[in-house]
């Protein structure tokens, strides 16, 4: 079956939408974009070195990410960061992460393990003292979003990757100010473990443990602040 030259551009664009969406996440979720700051699709265009279509298309897709907000004659802006947001957020994040932990440790495949195995040795070897504050964020985000696939539940990973999402901003509000962020490292490394050998109680209360611990460092530092 031949593709049609509408079939081509329809692929384009949503490939286009696609890098739009990761691009404008990313800036985002690391503060590039500041909380309450305006987002003017030509703009967002001219920088990313695409038309306005795609860039429109992902301002939808982070608007039910909860990232942007959009406003009647107003225009679209990235959504502030509220302290209340930490403890809802945290708290959704305490009863679904327990879950995508244990039915990790429970359904993974062997092929699954692996790749968790292969992203565990990664962990030992990342230098978080010395990482950009987006190389932290890219290898935090590279773990959870393992965990949420070996689930093998696509509705609960993707409402996991949202919350993360929104975790992640307020973290990067504080992140200078947190101090052993190489025991973040370790939780990881130990949680990865647990699922590995199967183990779903140990892997559901290390992950519970992790967003607890998570919610206490972030909320000290905003108090301390």
């Amino acid at each position: 079956m031949s593709i049609t030259g509408t079939e081509q551009s329809a692929s384009k664009r949503s490939s286009l939408a696609d890098t739009a969406y990761e691009a404008l996440r990313q800036q985002l979720l690391t503060l590039e974009i500041r909380p309450g700051d305006p987002l003017n699709d030509a703009a967002l265009a001219e920088g990313l070195g695409m038309g306005r279509t795609p860039v429109r298309e992902a301002l939808k897709r982070l608007e039910a990410d909860k990232l942007v907000v959009s406003y009647p004659k107003r225009g679209t802006f990235a959504t502030r960061v509220e302290i209340t947001d930490l403890v809802y957020v945290s708290e959704i994040r305490m009863q679904l992460e327990p879950m995508a932990a244990s039915r990790a440790a429970r359904v993974a495949t062997a092929a699954t393990r692996s790749e968790l195995v292969d992203i565990q040795e990664q962990l030992r070897g990342f230098d978080i003292e010395h990482a950009s504050v987006t190389e932290i964020l890219t290898c935090d985000s590279m773990v959870h979003r393992a965990v949420y696939r070996a689930a093998g539940n696509p509705y609960l990973e993707d409402t996991l990757i949202r919350y993360n999402n929104l975790a992640t901003r307020i973290w990067c509000m504080v992140i200078d100010r947190l101090p052993r962020l190489t025991e973040h490292v370790q939780e990881h490394v130990q949680l990865l473990q647990e699922i590995i050998d199967g183990n779903e109680k140990q892997a559901s209360a290390l992950a519970r443990q992790h967003v607890e611990r998570f919610e206490a460092a972030v909320r000290s530092a905003l108090f301390a602040a």
